[in-house]
């Protein structure tokens, strides 16, 4: 749930136990953060010596990728799963290095904080005013075997915080009076055991259905056959609703993608620069991003929903004009009429509070 947790101390834990049994264990990345107690679970355990990156005047160690593939043990221990490499690394992000170590046939252990899953980047900082700047796709938790909740209540972290054991003593007082606040580490706790339950059900549901198939054109693949279409804009806001549908899609067990209806006067939306980090997202949580032009937004949808498969459309908060009040019932209605049997559902956006004329 934060850091300070015991994650890295367990990740040693479980190597120490897997090398115990007779495996090949070797740690590919280990971040310490000069924790003692850390660092005591390390010894008896082969490092892979890291690589170094010289940025400006800073050198930057890295996992080593090629030398712990050269190395092939049976079991790689990988800190920081998130973490975003030094520039000149084989990868952006630690996290493709693993998938690298997996695609070569060795079993990693690694470690992550949920802040860092993208679909909950949002939601997390609405929670705790901080926002995360590295993130990896949740589909990277997928391929793991066993996920290992570190639970503690923030009671006792707060007390190993004081002690000195997650930070230096002169940053604790700062670090309690921010991130660390109570109420963060009970928000943080409880977003992250629902996330579990989240990929027990989901693994539950991939295990035990069977995939219904639709028509040729239709993407319906997972357990109820439902399928999601999240209506988006070039706005940034956007970006909110995509995590929110992603993360909705996932409970549902649905397919997602995402439409943009462009203004017919654009020639060529597709190139839309406004729509970069909007496809890097969709990128990172794997759904596809669909860009249509058309004046009638009702009819495109309708169209795209039939092609698709569609049983849910979710939509932001329709934009209200001064004046008579008609805008957003009249949008939702003739959604409703158009596409029968497709459940319509607004997001609201918290993002929307600081507006002015929107405060409470």
């Amino acid at each position: 749930m934060a850091p300070g947790v015991g994650k890295t101390y367990r990740m040693l834990q479980e190597g120490r136990a897997e090398a115990a049994e007779g495996h090949d264990v070797v740690i590919g990345y280990l971040e310490p953060h000069d924790r003692p107690e850390t660092a005591a679970q390390a010894e008896g355990l082969e490092m892979v010596p890291r690589s170094l990156h010289r940025v400006g005047t800073t050198v930057l160690p890295e996992m080593n990728l090629q030398a712990v593939i050269d190395r092939a043990p049976e079991v790689a221990l990988v800190d920081e799963l998130a973490h975003t490499n030094a520039q000149g690394s084989v990868h952006e992000k630690r996290y493709q290095d693993v998938e690298d170590l997996l695609d070569a046939g060795i079993s990693v252990i690694s470690t992550v904080n949920v802040q860092h899953l993208e679909s909950l980047n949002d939601q997390l900082a609405d929670l705790t005013g901080v926002r995360v700047r590295e993130t990896l796709p949740d589909d990277v938790l997928k391929r793991a075997d066993e996920i290992v909740l570190i639970d503690l209540t923030p009671q006792d972290l707060i007390e190993r915080l004081r002690e000195g054991k997650v930070y230096a003593l002169p940053q604790v007082e700062q670090a309690l009076g921010s991130f660390f606040r109570a109420e963060n580490l009970a928000a943080l706790r409880e977003v992250a055991l629902r996330q579990v339950a989240e990929d027990v059900e989901s693994r539950r549901l991939v295990t035990t259905s069977t995939p219904i198939r639709g028509q040729p054109e239709t993407r319906r693949s997972l357990a109820f056959g439902e399928s999601m279409l999240a209506l988006i804009t070039p706005d940034p806001r956007s970006q909110r609703l995509i995590r929110r549908a992603w993360r909705s899609a996932r409970r549902l067990g649905a397919e997602l993608d995402l439409l943009w209806v462009a203004p017919p006067s654009l020639r060529t939306p597709e190139t839309d620069p406004r729509l970069v980090p909007l496809r890097r997202l969709a990128s990172i949580l794997g759904v596809e991003l669909i860009v249509e032009p058309g004046d009638d937004l009702v009819q495109k949808v309708s169209e795209v929903a039939r092609r698709r498969g569609t049983t849910y459309v979710l939509m932001g908060p329709p934009t209200v004009r001064r004046g008579p009040a008609r805008l957003r019932t009249s949008l939702v209605e003739r959604m409703i009429e158009a596409m029968p049997g497709v459940d319509i559902r607004i997001v609201s956006d918290r993002s929307r509070l600081s507006e002015p004329g929107n405060e409470r």
